[in-house]
């Protein structure tokens, strides 16, 4: 018997997947994969995905604007995403959103499209996949500083790279955390430090394919859904449990946060 699994973060509408969706489908299903959250870059990605979350009846979706396209905002664009948002019941989250400042400097821009999306998930009280790259210090403070003036949002940090400090920050934000397959690399200590201090019931594991394929798929140009079985075996050894008891501990985590309707036998 297979254990229940939610790929919590995937990218189905890049090129990448274009030739082949129907046979990765099978596979994802095959793997025992029971819902997916498919995340959004950018607003003009929304038909796409939503053909996809109609296509497949696993697949739930979220819109907005990643940090680092957030140059591209504009006064409109909280308007916008706040009706494709509301537009459609299988869209379950605003994101990916975030900071990231290892390919970025602007800081300015980055924090303004943040904050503004933060608002639109506190409106429709739906939650937030954090995208979080080298900037954990200044998303503590800019979520801290939301939470006191605006309210608490619920959400994830998405495929986490943080140390177990910094882990520890975001859960006492009420955040879940997302492990991808960087928690099966070798050299990924501080990682999976983290995947093991993590409470049962903020756990969550996701592919962010069609990036960042998980060890033994690492040398392929192409991660999948399917794939996510290998992230969830290696948080399962981490934490010294069954891989079956691993998958239905995240996959009730990610019904809970996206308010996903998974019948687990």
């Amino acid at each position: 018997m297979l254990p229940p699994l939610v790929d919590t973060h995937v990218h189905l509408n890049f090129d990448a997947f274009t030739p082949d969706l129907a046979e990765i489908a099978q596979r994802w299903r095959d793997a025992g994969v029971v819902a997916l959250v498919h995340s959004c870059v950018e607003p003009s990605e929304f038909a796409a995905i939503q053909a996809i979350a109609h296509q497949f009846p696993e697949v739930h979706f979220a819109v907005g604007l990643h940090p680092l396209d957030a140059d591209q905002w504009q006064p409109d664009y909280q308007a916008q995403i706040q009706e494709l948002a509301s537009s459609d019941p299988k869209v379950v989250a605003i994101g990916e959103i975030g900071l990231d400042f290892f390919k970025a400097d602007n800081v300015e821009r980055q924090t303004q499209a943040f904050w503004s999306q933060l608002e639109i998930a506190q409106a429709l009280n739906l939650p937030v996949i954090i995208h979080c790259r080298d900037a954990a210090a200044q998303m503590r403070s800019l979520l801290e500083k939301f939470w006191q003036t605006q309210g608490a949002v619920k959400g994830v940090m998405h495929c986490w790279g943080g140390t177990p400090e910094e882990t520890q920050w975001f859960l006492d934000l009420g955040f879940y955390i997302s492990f991808s397959g960087t928690v099966t690399f070798k050299n990924a200590h501080s990682i999976k430090a983290s995947a093991q201090m993590v409470s049962e019931d903020r756990l969550l594991i996701e592919t962010d394919c069609p990036f960042l394929a998980p060890v033994p798929k690492r040398g392929e140009k192409r991660n999948e859904p399917s794939y996510v079985q290998y992230v969830a075996q290696q948080v399962a050894e981490l934490r010294n449990i069954s891989v079956m008891e691993l998958g239905q501990q995240t996959t009730q985590n990610a019904a809970k946060l996206f308010g996903l309707e998974i019948k687990l036998n």
